[in-house]
């Protein structure tokens, strides 16, 4: 079990996703919280890998490909890419938080058992990291509102991390779907 973050400002942050490393709710999250952390590093999904649960790559080999500094591709899931940041890329310095998302789309009720933003999280948070999930919930995946997640990202994560939630413990945050406050 690692320590509980208690101040964002001193914190590595590793970040996933499932929509995979190029997408814009991964982009808009590194952003947003490279202004408030010590350190990020990103390590997602080569490729869209939505739905893919909990599952792991075990019948090929996986690659971790330097994308540049301190982001990184897998030809895997988002699991792998949790265990790979981990122990692969952060393996001499392991973060102190795990996020994943923001997710285009929700994760309520049963989505959870599907998601692979969620499974990204909660692998962080069996391997004893504390963890957040971040989704942006949208009605219509050509016009998500990412600027409503984008907003309220910097409140709802220093709340969290305020909370002092312990490692074994997941937050799974939706944002939901309607206008940025102007």
């Amino acid at each position: 079990m690692h320590e509980r973050v208690s101040d964002l400002s001193r914190a590595r942050v590793l970040l996933s996703n499932d929509d995979g490393i190029h997408a814009p709710g991964l982009k808009m999250l590194e952003r947003v919280i490279g202004k408030l952390v010590r350190e990020v590093w990103v390590v997602a999904p080569e490729t869209e890998q939505s739905a893919a649960s909990h599952s792991l790559t075990l019948r090929r080999p996986l690659r971790l490909r330097k994308v540049s500094t301190r982001r990184f591709a897998v030809n895997g899931t988002p699991t792998d890419s949790v265990l790979l940041g981990i122990n692969q890329a952060m393996k001499e310095t392991p973060p102190d938080l795990i996020i994943s998302g923001v997710n285009r789309g929700g994760n309520l009720g049963e989505d959870v058992i599907y998601s692979g933003t969620v499974a990204a999280a909660l692998e962080g948070t069996l391997l004893g990291f504390p963890a957040i999930a971040l989704s942006q919930v949208t009605g219509d995946q050509k016009a998500t509102k990412w600027a409503t997640a984008e907003h309220w990202i910097e409140k709802v994560l220093t709340g969290l991390v305020g909370l002092s939630f312990p490692a074994n413990v997941m937050m799974n945050v939706n944002f939901p779907d309607v206008l940025a406050p102007s």
